[in-house]
Formats: structure tokens, C-alpha cells, sequence
């Protein structure tokens, strides 16, 4: 660990957090094997996977490392590290395969204890059962059914769970399919109303050229009227410009000359 601290403090960590964990992993495993309640092997077998999933995101957090010491290591160096990581693969490996070993016997008592004892187990169990007295026969008798109601339990308990997941599963994917129908709906309303105002957008396009073209009119109209307007008071004896109704200036007044009598 010393040298590998010298390469690197985080790797001379890391190496000291997996070696931890394996001195955990063999001192678990030789209490496991202590143990004789399926239940109580049942829980220290899941203690002992839990340090197994963490030594393995250990040891790929050693890899990055080495990975990223190999640009300024030497050759023996980056073979040093490799060894010291295959070494460490082959370690936890053991341990695995150890771990699913008992999880097989495990698992095969439990099918014995559904399915009955052998012809073998018979024969033993009824040689040692002529040599018990009905007390420890009851006794007997009781502390199996009490194991069996207990096997039963958990069986009914996961299958519980098991019930209560998948409600949850068919509400959630109800929920979901209904959001998913909502959001289409409103896509389509949505869809509807950018229709609807594109075409009136259209029609007041065209009101306003529309309009546009009258108050045109309208302005050449009252621009011409001006400018007549202009012309005649400018030049009144002009006889190539008519007079507008209403505008015409007013006549000359006659005046009557008197004769004398």
C-alpha cells in the first residue's frame, strides 16, 4: 500500500478500503458458516453482497485511476498496477462464487422444507423418532409446523408486496395514459386555435389593404379638390376648369344705371 500511496494518495486509499472490505467478506463468510437458521444465513448473505457491490465500485473507481496515472508511469509501474488489479478482480470473484454457493444450499433447504424430507431422511427421522418419547415428539412436531408458518409468512408477505407493486404499476401507467390523452386533446385545441387565428389574421390583412386602397382614394380625391381649389382662386377667369357645385365664386351684382327723365 505504500508504494501505491506514493503514486498516488487516492489509489493507496482505495487499495486500503478494498482490503477492508475482503478482511470483512472472510470474517463474514467464516460466521455464516455458524450459522444454522436459513433466516439469520438468509440476512448475513445479504450484509456480505452489500460489501461485495461496494468493493466492486471500489475497484472501478481503481481502474479510472490507473487509467489516468498510465501517461506518466513507467512500464513496470503500469504492469505493477495491472497485476494488483487482476489480483483484486480474482479476490472478489472468490467470494462470489462462494456467496452464491451458500445461497444454493440456502435456497435447497427451503425446497426441502416445501417439499418433505428424502427416503433417507425418512428412514433417519423415523429411526430417531422410535427413540423419542411423545413429549419430544410434540416438541418436535410443533417447532417444524412453527417454521413452516414462518416460511408461509414470508411467502404470503412477498406475495403481498408483489400485489401491492403491481397495483401501483397499472395506477401509474392509468395516470400516465391519461395525462398522455389530455395533452393530446389539448394539442388539438391548441392546433384549432392557431387555425382560427391564422385566418383572421388573413381576413384583417385584407380589411386593412382594404382601407388602405379607400383612404388613397380618398386622399387623391380631396388633393385634386384642393388643387382645383387653388387654380380657381389663383386664376378665377381659367374657362378649361369648371367650377365645382357649391364652390363657384358668387356672381357679379348688376347695377341698374338711372336715366334721367
Amino acid at each position: 500500500m505504500a508504494s501505491l500511496s506514493s503514486l498516488s494518495e487516492e489509489l493507496g486509499e482505495i487499495e486500503g478500503q478494498i482490503s477492508d472490505i475482503f478482511r470483512a467478506l472472510s470474517n463474514g463468510f467464516q460466521k455464516l458458516e455458524k450459522i444454522k437458521d436459513s433466516n439469520r444465513q438468509s440476512r448475513q448473505l445479504e450484509e456480505l453482497t452489500g460489501k461485495m457491490r461496494e468493493c466492486k465500485r471500489l475497484i472501478k473507481e481503481f481502474d479510472r485511476e490507473v487509467k489516468d496515472l498510465e501517461y506518466k508511469s513507467d512500464a513496470d509501474t503500469t504492469k505493477m498496477l495491472s497485476e494488483k488489479k487482476q489480483s483484486m478482480i480474482k479476490e472478489l470473484n472468490s467470494y462470489v462464487a462462494l456467496k452464491k454457493q451458500y445461497a444454493s444450499n440456502i435456497e435447497n433447504k427451503r425446497v426441502d422444507l416445501f417439499e418433505g424430507p428424502g427416503e433417507g431422511f425418512a428412514e433417519e427421522n423415523g429411526f430417531l423418532a422410535s427413540n423419542m418419547s411423545n413429549q419430544q415428539l410434540m416438541d418436535q412436531g410443533n417447532r417444524m409446523m412453527d417454521e413452516t408458518d414462518q416460511v408461509i409468512e414470508r411467502s404470503k408477505k412477498v406475495v403481498h408486496e408483489t400485489v401491492n407493486v403491481g397495483t401501483e404499476t397499472a395506477a401509474a401507467l392509468k395516470a400516465q395514459t391519461e395525462q398522455m390523452s389530455r395533452i393530446v386533446n389539448e394539442l388539438d385545441s391548441i392546433h384549432f386555435s392557431i387555425k382560427k387565428a391564422t385566418q383572421l389574421v388573413k381576413e384583417l390583412g385584407r380589411q386593412v389593404a382594404t382601407d388602405r386602397c379607400i383612404m388613397a382614394l380618398l386622399f387623391l380625391i380631396v388633393v385634386g379638390v384642393v388643387a382645383i381649389i387653388i387654380v380657381k382662386i389663383v386664376n378665377p377667369h381659367n374657362k378649361d376648369i369648371r367650377d365645382i357645385p357649391g364652390l363657384a365664386p358668387p356672381a357679379p351684382s348688376r347695377r341698374l344705371l338711372a336715366y334721367p327723365y
